[in-house]
């Protein structure tokens, strides 16, 4: 049975929209008193606001668990709560283990200082004795790539270096708990995909961590269970796949609503809306590798004759992925139903766009690029590494025996 290692019960942050945090030392409230005396009397009638409300969560020993929402909606603030760097205005946190946070990249380095004084004294504030610095102090170098410049004075260093020097150091300490934001995007591509590869084997070790990324991608292939938080509230919380793609698709939405197209100036024809026809809870993604029915809206305000249909399937990155086109159709004025069935659609998890086409006699009628996204949300069977990775998302199995 897992040891349950972090709980939170209706975590709770609130700040004073403008106002700077207070020490609480007597010298700056003297200085204050001196300088601004209004201010004293001032600040309770600061608006306030909640960074996080109400969160309540369990998190398993050598469970990875990912954060994923929208800058301020309160994630960095639920590390801090439970980091202890900040206290909570409302509820508790219970933490058991040693806990290392990788928060800001860099805490504690001093310009003046070589990168050996600063391994030495970062490492220190990270929790790490002189012993287990010495220990590691070759694997942190050599790790971020510094061996001749690692008696230079950091403020000498490029932002590169010096972000890579850091990461090294809290990496390379070994709490039970580790929580970590946004420090996997340091460095360029190919340090980012080394620091990935060290959180891959921090999570195969069994020690317990939550991550904060915006880079989805890596929440799939490190994260067992993904807490979306909107606004400062818990918004959904459940298995990565689930989770992610909702998010995207709640991302990948429009701010004006599909509909809004009824109010555009009426032509031959247009597209209206898309569904799919089996998923009445999530009618814009994908969750299973069944079959998939999709169906697109299409009003006719005047006939169209020999009419050319095209319908095109982009990824993220805006690559066709798949597109197909039907000749000779004729509409008469009225509604119509344009349905494609697919056995399945073997795509590696995230969004896509669909864009549509009508011609009639030669002459365009319509082009629309389909909203919201569809959103890809199965399981993916891929290469665990993106540069081996593809398009499709083929489930296989694999054995090996002696011949």
């Amino acid at each position: 049975m897992s040891t349950v290692v972090i709980t939170a019960d209706s975590l709770s942050k609130q700040y004073r929209r403008g106002a700077v945090a207070n020490s609480g030392l007597l010298r700056d409230t003297l200085a204050l008193a001196l300088r601004a005396p209004h201010k004293l009397f001032r600040r309770d009638r600061q608006d306030r606001f909640w960074a996080l409300k109400d969160v309540s969560l369990q998190v398993q020993q050598g469970e990875v668990l990912g954060l994923i929402g929208r800058n301020g909606s309160g994630k960095t603030t639920l590390l801090k709560l439970l980091s202890r760097i900040t206290r909570p205005t409302e509820g508790w946190a219970e933490i058991h283990g040693r806990v290392g946070s990788l928060l800001e990249v860099g805490t504690g380095f001093h310009s003046e200082l070589t990168g050996r004084e600063n391994t030495y004294l970062s490492g220190a504030i990270l929790g790490m004795s002189k012993q287990e610095i010495t220990r590691k102090f070759d694997e942190i170098v050599a790790f971020a790539e510094l061996e001749s410049f690692i008696d230079t004075p950091v403020k000498h260093y490029s932002s590169g270096m010096y972000v890579r020097l850091a990461f090294a150091v809290a990496a390379h300490l070994e709490p039970e708990i580790l929580l970590v934001d946004e420090v996997l995007a340091v460095g360029d591509i190919r340090f980012q995909k080394k620091c990935l590869g060290k959180m891959g084997e921090v999570a195969r070790e069994g020690r317990t961590v939550i991550l904060v990324t915006h880079q989805l991608n890596q929440i799939r292939r490190l994260c067992n269970r993904v807490v979306w938080l909107e606004a400062g509230g818990v918004q959904q919380t459940g298995a990565t796949a689930e989770i992610v793609s909702a998010y995207e698709g709640y991302m990948s939405s429009p701010e004006r609503p599909a509909s809004d197209r009824t109010a555009e100036q009426k032509r031959g024809a247009r597209f209206l809306s898309w569904s799919l026809d089996n998923s009445a809870s999530f009618p814009h993604s994908v969750y299973s590798a069944g079959p998939v029915r999709v169906r697109f809206v299409l009003e006719a305000h005047s006939p169209v004759r020999r009419g050319h249909h095209g319908i095109t399937l982009y990824n993220a990155e805006r690559q066709i992925v798949w597109g197909w086109a039907a000749n000779d159709l004729d509409f008469e004025p009225g509604m119509y139903d344009l349905v494609y069935e697919f056995p399945y659609l073997p795509l590696r998890p995230g969004p896509y766009s669909w864009m549509l086409s009508l011609w009639s006699d030669g002459q365009n009628i319509d082009m629309w690029e389909a909203v919201p996204d569809l959103v890809i949300g199965t399981e993916n069977y891929q290469h665990p590494r993106d540069e081996w990775s593809g398009y499709l998302n083929l489930p296989s199995t694999f054995s090996w025996k002696p011949r």
